[in-house]
């Protein structure tokens, strides 16, 4: 709008040419004295035209008014809520251009929309109020009117519209969280939009369906639990060579090779976002320093280390190493030393990935493979005891 300086005010010449604005020295002081008054009185504020027609000429203090027409109404297709009706007597006479000279959002709007050739307008239903007053200048310069779509706003779980406090942030922000493009454009357009009830398009079906489709006209609550609901489902829709060439901004440790598959198959499920893949992975591609002290206290007692030393070395025993070999493997100490698969699986499962949430045990076990799981629980052994 800023480089469009000189044709906002050419219009706004031609609306004083032809008696279709004025200018008007009104102070502040007496705008908001008189603004006090209709509020008291009950009355909608709005400006009296007081300046409407004394003929004033331009000077310092002025500020240029749209001639509002008095009676008749303005009616428009909505083509999202239908027909729209509101009365001239509602609308007062807006300002065109300010006191230091800058046109005003609603004539540099309708300036530009004749310029660039617009003929839809769709944007957000706190516009509504807007287009009624912009209809009225379009007609004032002979000009044609858009076909306008109000959709409704996006609001936060509050009820209120969105902020940065409700999520919303930069669309580079979701991708740097790891939310997937096509997840992110299927969540947005279902918050305003359905057909019928399916929740999943391509951008294929968004195309050929979009038409037919129902907008819907209240508003909509944004939930980023609701997009991490989408981004999951279109990351387990991922085939896993896909996935990898997802992930190489994310966990670059995933790569084009045999053991990569294995371990995705074994994480995606617990992934909402790619970033979390780098996080659910790690003790599968490097060991780790340190395990967390508060767990190790717990979980690693005397008891705790019992349980690996006799685990161990049914383990080593193993010569096909597998999942089903492994879990025989734990089946046997709980049968033997009669103790529950919770006392197994809580040392066992710290040992070998560092942390108390992974995979099912036996399954992670085998694809880190039976060296380095021996080594790990051996480690914990030696480090704990």
């Amino acid at each position: 709008q800023s480089q469009n300086l000189e044709k906002h005010l050419e219009k706004v010449g031609f609306l004083l040419d032809t008696n279709k604005a004025y200018y008007c020295d009104c102070s502040t002081d007496r705008l908001q004295q008189l603004r006090e008054e209709q509020k008291k009185n009950g009355l909608k504020p709005k400006y009296d035209g007081k300046c409407r027609e004394l003929n004033l000429r331009s000077s310092s203090n002025h500020v240029v008014r749209f001639k509002n027409p008095k009676s008749g109404v303005v009616v428009f297709e909505d083509i999202v809520r239908g027909g729209i009706e509101v009365a001239n007597e509602e609308l007062d006479d807006l300002i065109l251009v300010r006191r230091n000279g800058s046109p005003t959002y609603n004539l540099s709007v309708v300036v530009d929309d004749i310029n660039m050739g617009i003929t839809h307008v769709i944007r957000g239903d706190d516009h509504i109020n807007n287009t009624p007053r912009q209809i009225n200048i379009f007609e004032a310069l002979s000009a044609d009117i858009p076909k306008y779509g109000h959709v409704p706003m996006i609001l936060g779980k509050d009820g209120k519209r969105m902020s940065k406090r409700h999520g919303a942030v930069s669309v580079f922000e979701y991708k740097d969280m790891g939310v997937l493009s096509e997840a992110l454009l299927n969540y947005l357009v279902r918050l305003g939009w359905s057909s019928g009830d399916q929740e999943f398009f391509s951008m294929g079906e968004l195309l050929e369906k979009f038409k037919e489709g129902k907008m819907n006209t209240s508003p909509a609550s944004f939930s980023i639990n609701k997009l991490l609901w989408y981004n999951k489902e279109y990351i387990s829709r991922l085939d896993n060579k896909s996935l990898i060439t997802k992930l190489s901004d994310y966990a670059s440790n995933f790569q084009d090779d045999l053991k990569s598959p294995e371990i995705l198959d074994l994480i995606k499920d617990r992934c909402s976002l790619l970033t979390d893949f780098k996080e659910n992975s790690g003790y599968f591609f490097e060991d780790f320093d340190e395990i967390d002290t508060s767990l190790t206290s717990k979980v690693f007692n005397k008891e705790g280390i019992e349980i690996l030393q006799i685990l161990v070395d049914e383990l080593v025993k193993i010569k096909d190493w597998n999942a089903e070999k492994i879990h025989s493997a734990i089946e046997v100490v709980m049968s033997t030393y009669n103790v529950s698969l919770g006392h197994i699986g809580k040392p066992f499962r710290l040992s070998i990935t560092g942390k108390m949430n992974s995979p099912s045990i036996d399954k992670t076990a085998a694809v880190l493979g039976k060296e380095k799981v021996i080594f790990r629980i051996k480690q914990a052994i030696k480090d704990f005891s």
